[in-house]
């Protein structure tokens, strides 16, 4: 059974995320559970998901972006309100962040993406990026 598609093509959000992921080494485009992610080996982005609020309630974020944190960087995300605990994924060092918001920092996503991307790429593509700069 395939899941529905949660995520509109036409959503900026999407378009500068997708282009954003896809200019990293390696990296491929992929649905699973109707949401957009982005991979080499490891998923390192996705696009969409929810927020547990408590036992059997979700709050669904169309638009958030999900990444990989370093377990060090946790905290300071944590305490930044414009970040939340994603559900499913949350408790394995996963952030979100609303792509939806009125001020989106791009200058930071692209840098948790970058992050995100370094701690799931192989150590090969992570030479390739590091090659570029």
């Amino acid at each position: 059974m395939s899941h529905p598609v949660m995520f509109s093509e036409d959503d900026p959000g999407l378009s500068r995320l997708r282009e954003l992921c896809l200019s990293f080494p390696g990296a491929e485009e992929f649905v699973s559970h109707g949401r957009p992610n982005f991979r080499t080996k490891k998923i390192f982005a996705s696009f969409g998901g929810s927020e547990k609020l408590r036992p059997g309630e979700h709050r669904q974020v169309p638009s958030a972006c999900m990444i990989k944190v370093d377990p060090s960087e946790l905290p300071a995300l944590d305490e930044d309100d414009r970040f939340f605990v994603p559900s499913y994924v949350g408790p394995y060092g996963w952030r979100a962040t609303d792509l939806a918001q009125p001020e989106v920092d791009w200058d930071e996503v692209a840098e948790l993406v970058d992050a995100s991307y370094r701690l799931t790429a192989p150590k090969a593509l992570v030479k390739k990026l590091d090659a570029r700069h």
